[in-house]
């Protein structure tokens, strides 16, 4: 059988998972300006991250079957996740003062061996978040 090569073409949805879903919305709406699309109480909340999605769920309702016949499987995550954020160098600058003055500790500043530089921090559910260049992956 041959079967013609795919590449998925970008991602759509970045998915964490958080325990309070309040603290979570009001470090990513607030502290880092995303704008929320929508809000399940008890389950989820969405923001837009320019042309992406960040799901952030619950993980102890995501493991429970979806309600209100959507054929969503059942998913989650226990533990700390990763996502890392798009930024230039001067943005990168701006966002260390930025989170350091929302009392937000950077776990590390550093400079990639094939250049290009990142940031460290994490939200109030413990996810480790990251502002790099693209050039430490050569993009």
């Amino acid at each position: 059988m041959n079967i013609p090569a795919m590449q998925a073409e970008s991602v759509l949805e970045t998915v964490l998972y958080a325990d309070d879903l309040d603290a979570v919305e009001q470090f990513y709406g607030g502290v880092l300006g995303l704008e929320n699309i929508t809000r399940d109480p008890d389950r989820h909340i969405f923001f837009r991250c320019g042309s992406q999605v960040l799901l952030i769920f619950d993980p102890h309702e995501t493991e429970k079957p979806a309600t209100g016949g959507l054929p969503v499987p059942s998913h989650g995550a226990h533990g700390p996740g990763h996502i890392c954020f798009r930024a230039d160098g001067n943005a990168i600058e701006r966002w260390r003062v930025h989170l350091e003055a929302a009392g937000i500790a950077i776990e590390s500043d550093m400079v990639w061996p094939s250049g290009g530089r990142s940031i460290y921090f994490r939200d109030p559910s413990g996810n480790c978040l990251e502002f790099a260049e693209p050039k430490i992956w050569g993009l």
